[in-house]
């Protein structure tokens, strides 16, 4: 049996590829990193034709009905190229939570509007998978109060979801008055990251969430296996571009290639990464399709792309010697992704003990 992507799947990765490479180069991308909004919008824009805001929304909702294997072949495309636009919480989180959680009004509402590409809701899960001290959310009489931090796509957003620590998940306008919204510095140039103070703001609690944390669990999986996928994208490309210069460059009047130590560091590097395509597939194939084995594969994959990705743009940075540390080269904008998306939605330590207490293996005192 053959498992790897289908035509459709291998289509639309070359096309958001193959969009990026032509309109979002490493020139374009240094540009956005320090601040021209305008062309992150322009190319916004043109992923959106694409049908990256639709994926995950119903067709009865004007969407095109995928599934999280296509979202995650999109975020490796996305990834390959930094692409500095929402995705992950945007246009998989997002849509996920608001159709299985949501009640009839709210899918009417907001689904059109997200597969349009109209609105971006931003996602603050953090109290849910280990809140810091004083980070909490507390709701009473239709209103929320506390702190969320690092929402994902939270820059702009139109609307946010956040969750408190039961899983109940609540949905605020990003206008309301009782919100301020701080932005994070993070080494990631390529995505911004916003913390939200929030004061008596007035929140529609999405329904099937109160009482049904598997709804916060299959959102948290979704927006996990994406990052892995935007990883092993960006990890690969680094990857291709160390093997480039390894034949490109020359020592002693021959190509650094060529030398045991180099291919060394080359092969160990193609030899981690390549098994990660076909994990990242598995655990998106499992979300709709085996679900006993969803938030296990989802939690493994974080944890071990997280550790690959880590390790292969450190390798391939040093083949490229001094040059690889230079803005000139660029190396850095998928070396800094790769960096922040370990820690997103939980880092390798946090998602194994998970995985360790989904499968009953925690030894931990109680």
């Amino acid at each position: 049996m053959y498992f790897g992507l289908s035509e459709e799947q291998t289509s639309l990765e070359e096309s958001i590829k193959r969009y990026l490479a032509d309109n979002a180069p490493l020139e374009v991308i240094k540009e956005m990193a320090t601040g021209n909004q305008e062309k992150v919008k322009t190319i916004h824009k043109g992923l959106i034709d694409l049908g990256i805001s639709a994926l995950l929304v119903p067709e009865k909702y004007g969407g095109l009905e995928l599934d999280i294997l296509f979202a995650s072949v999109v975020s490796g495309a996305l990834g390959s190229g930094t692409a500095p636009v929402p995705f992950v919480g945007a246009y998989v989180m997002a849509p996920l939570a608001i159709n299985l959680a949501g009640n009839e009004d709210q899918k009417e509402y907001w689904l059109p509007k997200i597969a349009g590409g109209e609105v971006i809701v931003s996602l603050g899960l953090s109290e849910f998978i280990g809140a810091r001290e004083n980070a909490s959310i507390d709701f009473s009489k239709g209103k929320v109060s506390g702190r969320a931090l690092f929402l994902i796509d939270g820059k702009n957003a139109d609307a946010f979801i956040v969750s408190n620590k039961a899983g109940h998940l609540f949905l605020i306008n990003s206008k309301d008055p009782g919100i301020s919204v701080i932005e994070l510095t993070t080494v990631d140039k390529t995505r911004t990251s916003i913390e939200l103070l929030l004061k008596e703001v007035k929140a529609e609690i999405l329904p099937i969430s109160e009482s049904n944390t598997e709804v916060i669990n299959k959102v948290i999986d979704a927006g996990r296996i994406m990052l892995s996928a935007d990883t092993v994208g960006a990890a690969q490309v680094m990857l291709d571009k160390a093997v480039e210069y390894s034949l490109e460059r020359k020592q002693f009047g021959r190509q650094i290639g060529s030398f045991q130590a180099v291919k060394h560091m080359c092969a160990e590097m193609v030899a981690e990464l390549e098994p990660c395509h076909a994990m990242i597939w598995h655990a998106a194939h499992c979300q709709e399709n085996i679900p006993r084995e969803a938030r296990i594969m989802a939690c493994h994959t974080k944890a071990h792309t997280s550790e690959v990705g880590r390790q292969v743009s450190k390798t391939a940075i040093e083949v490229h010697g001094g040059i690889g540390f230079t803005d000139e080269l660029g190396l850095h904008y998928w070396f800094k992704r790769i960096g922040l998306n370990r820690q997103l939605l939980g880092s390798p330590e946090l998602v194994r003990e998970e995985a360790a207490k989904i499968q009953n293996f925690d030894q931990s005192p109680p």
